[in-house]
């Protein structure tokens, strides 16, 4: 990696990187948004942020927000809260109704924790990640707890698991490729991989371009549809089964749409987690919940909603 000084206030170590896809390693600018610079590939048509600064390469950063982001009050209140997961777990026992499941990038476990809660004797469940205030929380919350980088883990077996969840997980990472190759090794025949990435060609990122508060320097990766297919595809044991996009927020566009394309802080953030999650459990917007869910549906079809979620079938050893 070539490692450089920022040329921003805090003077960070910054890290080029070739593609996270094909790995070439020239591409051009499409646009800055502040000291973040995204950049497309020069051979495929990823997009992504280059350079970077070294703690999100490396992952320390995570650590670090541990305590002040993934524990705040309002982050937990939401990612706890039972629609939080609701469509990721419909998804997830269409394809897989029992087994072990291996959560990459657990955080504070609240995945694991409604699967456990909902499906208690279906599922072995082991949630994996390297931020260890939040692996405390998920294992007080009684989910098992690995603390250990996935590529290098040895604890998880090759062929051990029926699912691999990598919920919100790839668009972090430096070279997502080591991530997709564990995976292809950890699963057992037949076994599924579970991705969900940012859309950036959803209906958000068309309307609010740069604006789009999820650009922003804990993602480094922006996957497309098309993208995201490419990149699956360099593991050739598995093969995909079903694609979709899911997910739809209009409260964070009119937001971001005022905002002018200021960065929006992790508190913020979890406060529209938390918000947003309470007005899904409230009875009395049944109504607009039943509206925003038919243009959730209409959006999902068109491949605009936020999120693209891709479910991978291990097919060979």
């Amino acid at each position: 990696m070539l490692i450089m000084k920022s040329n921003t206030a805090d003077s960070s170590l910054l890290v080029g990187r070739p593609c996270p896809v094909c790995g070439h390693s020239e591409a051009a600018e499409r646009f800055r948004k502040k000291s973040l610079r995204i950049v497309q590939c020069g051979r495929c048509p990823m997009i992504f942020a280059n350079p970077i600064e070294k703690g999100w390469a490396d992952g320390s950063y995570y650590d670090q927000l541990s305590g002040p982001f993934f524990l705040s009050q309002n982050k937990l209140d939401g990612d706890y809260a039972k629609p939080r997961f609701a469509r990721e777990l419909r998804l997830f026992r269409k394809f897989c109704p029992r087994g072990t499941v291996i959560d990459v990038g657990c955080s504070t476990g609240a995945f694991l924790y409604q699967l456990n809660v909902s499906f208690p004797s279906d599922y072995s469940a082991i949630g994996l990640d390297i931020a260890g205030p939040a692996l405390d929380h998920a294992e007080s919350k009684g989910t098992r707890v690995l603390r250990e980088s996935y590529p290098e883990a040895t604890s998880l077996a090759d062929n051990s698991a029926q699912a691999v969840t990598l919920w919100a997980v790839m668009e972090h990472l430096d070279d997502p490729r080591r991530f997709l190759a564990k995976t292809a090794r950890v699963l057992a025949q037949g076994g599924y991989c579970f991705i969900l990435v940012p859309n950036f060609r959803s209906l958000a990122v068309r309307l609010l371009g740069p604006k789009y508060r999820y650009i922003f320097p804990q993602h480094v990766n922006y996957f497309t549809r098309e993208t995201l297919r490419h990149f699956v595809s360099t593991e050739p044991s598995l093969r995909v089964v079903y694609e979709t996009s899911m997910h739809f927020n209009p409260i964070v566009i009119a937001q971001d749409w005022r905002r002018g394309g200021e960065f929006v802080s992790d508190q913020e953030r979890a406060q529209l987690l938390k918000r947003t999650t309470s007005y899904k459990q409230s009875p009395i917007l049944a109504p607009v919940k039943l509206a925003l869910a038919g243009v959730e549906a209409a959006l999902s079809l068109l491949y605009l909603a936020d999120n693209s979620v891709i479910v991978l079938q291990k097919t060979s050893r």
